[in-house]
């Protein structure tokens, strides 16, 4: 067996080569490169990359294609690593691995960089015991899907901001004045509550609730935006002056694991609560409580009821 580097009147040998290995892997949902696209990629490899076809008296058994720079300017990425079913478990695919490797060392390069199927075991055994280690995933979905559980969260999603006065007109007046420079297109009603005005948005946005919460803050001193996002956590965050000073998430890691620091951090403040809403701070220990599930705690529209009874806001 030899290996060799490929020229361009190798191309189309190469590309005969490429549809053998793509009949190997599982179907994407989706179309890849057209032919001619695929090809000129090929091409270039040929002429700016790494090509390597292996041979076994004279008949091609493999193949190699690389390019560089792809992550980074000291990176080879391996896009193709082919052997015929026939000659595996002979050392070619690593034959052709450090035939790369030699290419990419006299380019300056440092690291390989490839993707493999989760679903091929064989491969990612055959890199990891070449050193190889995962460093990322490759994650795919449609769009439509997407953007359907984008718009369901929000639809699933209730709440708005609290302001501690009983001056709702103002209230109303400076919303007006800050909401459309902050989400164009939103509508919002603001309500008496007592000794607070709340502030509500359609369609209900987390974020620009924060932002709002916060301009709001600098106005009129305490504000508290309390909600149940995704029918799931209850969340309230409350600044004064301007500055947020306590956030509560029931469970601080749902959307995603977070550094013990940040995940503590997302646990209600008795003190500044009590102190900042009028609310009992052993209530507020035992009501506003985290845990690492959602089962784990009262039904969230049931917590959700009982903050803002806590927090004397009307949810």
């Amino acid at each position: 067996m030899t290996v060799r580097e490929a020229t361009p009147a190798d191309a189309d040998l190469l590309m005969e080569l490429v549809a053998r290995l793509e009949s190997e892997l599982p179907p994407l949902p989706y179309p890849e490169d057209p032919a001619e696209a695929e090809r000129a990629k090929v091409e270039r490899m040929i002429s700016d990359g790494v090509a390597l076809i292996a041979e076994d008296e004279s008949r091609p058994v493999g193949y190699a294609l690389a390019r560089y720079g792809d992550h980074g300017p000291t990176t080879v990425y391996v896009s193709d690593l082919w052997v015929d079913t026939a000659v595996r478990g002979n050392g070619i695919g690593r034959e052709l691995l450090w035939r790369v490797a030699a290419a990419a060392a006299e380019r300056g390069c440092t690291h390989f960089v490839l993707d493999v199927d989760s679903a091929n075991t064989h491969a990612i055994a055959f890199y990891e015991r070449l050193g190889f280690a995962e460093g990322a995933k490759i994650m795919r979905a449609p769009l439509e899907v997407v953007v359907q559980q984008a718009e369901d969260r929000v639809r699933r999603s209730v709440g708005g901001v609290h302001v501690q006065t009983d001056d709702a007109n103002a209230v109303e007046r400076v919303v007006a004045q800050q909401l459309p420079r902050l989400a164009r297109g939103s509508t919002f009603t603001v309500t008496d509550e007592g000794s607070w005005s709340g502030v509500r948005l359609e369609p209900f946005d987390g974020d620009v609730l924060r932002k709002l919460a916060r301009e709001l803050s600098d106005r009129f001193g305490v504000t508290v935006l309390l909600s149940l996002e995704d029918e799931a956590v209850v969340r309230f965050v409350i600044h004064d002056r301007g500055r947020m000073v306590d956030e509560y998430l029931s469970v601080p890691e749902y959307y995603g694991p977070l550094p013990p620091g940040d995940s503590i951090a997302l646990r209600a403040n008795p003190t500044v609560v009590a102190r900042l809403t009028g609310a009992d701070a052993a209530r507020v220990r035992a009501v506003a409580r985290t845990a690492e599930s959602v089962s784990a705690l009262p039904p969230p529209q049931e917590l959700y009821a009982q903050v803002a009874e806590l927090l004397g806001l009307a949810p």
